[in-house]
Formats: C-alpha cells, sequence, structure tokens
C-alpha cells in the first residue's frame, strides 16, 4: 500500500462511498420495503446492486482490497453503454429510464477510471508472476 498515495486512497474511498451511498438510497429501500413481491429481472437487478452496494461500503475501510468492486463497476457500464444503450439510441429515441440510466452510467465510465490506481492494477492483475 505504499505506493499508493494518500490522496489515491481518498478518492478510492470517495468513490466507494458514492456508490454506496447511491444504491442505499436508490436500491435498499426498495428491496427492505418492495411495493410488490415478484421474483422477476428487476429483483435480480436489485439483489445484485444491492449486494455491490455492501461490497462498496467495504471499500471504505479496505481500498486497495476492492478494488475489484470498481473494475467490476466499470465493467458493467460499459458493457451496457456499448451493447444496449448506443445500439438503442442510435435507432430510436432513449425514453426516460434509458436516458437516466445512461447518464448515471456515464457518470460512472468517467469518474470510476480517474480513482483507480491503474500502476497498481496492472501490477497486480496482469503483471503478476504468480502460477495458478
Amino acid at each position: 500500500m505504499a505506493e499508493i498515495k494518500k490522496l489515491r486512497l481518498h478518492l478510492l474511498r470517495a468513490m466507494y462511498l458514492l456508490i454506496s451511498l447511491g444504491l442505499a438510497l436508490t436500491i435498499w429501500p426498495e428491496i427492505i420495503f418492495p411495493s410488490q413481491r415478484l421474483s422477476d429481472e428487476s429483483t435480480v437487478i436489485q439483489s445484485l446492486l444491492g449486494a455491490l452496494a455492501l461490497f462498496a461500503a467495504l471499500g471504505l475501510r479496505y481500498p486497495i482490497k476492492m478494488i475489484p468492486i470498481l473494475l467490476f463497476e466499470l465493467t458493467w457500464k460499459l458493457i451496457w453503454i456499448l451493447a444496449f444503450a448506443l445500439p438503442v439510441w442510435a435507432t430510436t429515441e432513449l425514453d426516460i429510464y434509458t436516458e437516466e440510466t445512461l447518464f448515471a452510467c456515464l457518470i460512472g465510465v468517467i469518474l470510476v477510471p480517474i480513482v483507480i490506481p491503474w500502476k497498481y492494477v496492472y501490477k497486480q492483475y496482469i503483471n503478476t508472476k504468480t502460477k495458478l
């Protein structure tokens, strides 16, 4: 952790806080007090995002160890934007839900790469000498 500067640690914690707080305010109320008890794709999404909020909160205590959460956050948002939002936008007008989701995803795609310590990620996950 000595190679990660304090500013970067604070930025990581701020991002974990943004993710966990944002999801706590938007997703967790529906998990705790659902409008209806259904088992469909929206409840799967809520469960996944609820878990993401909990792990992001762990990032406040362990900012370096939880970097994979930020990589996951960046990856799913990029996939959604490239595979779903942009093709829809290219052929039709976006509805309100898609516009709002696209805006939220774009914020993540812009901010997450700024806070990730990419040299550390490269050394730990890509250029590793560990044998499996």
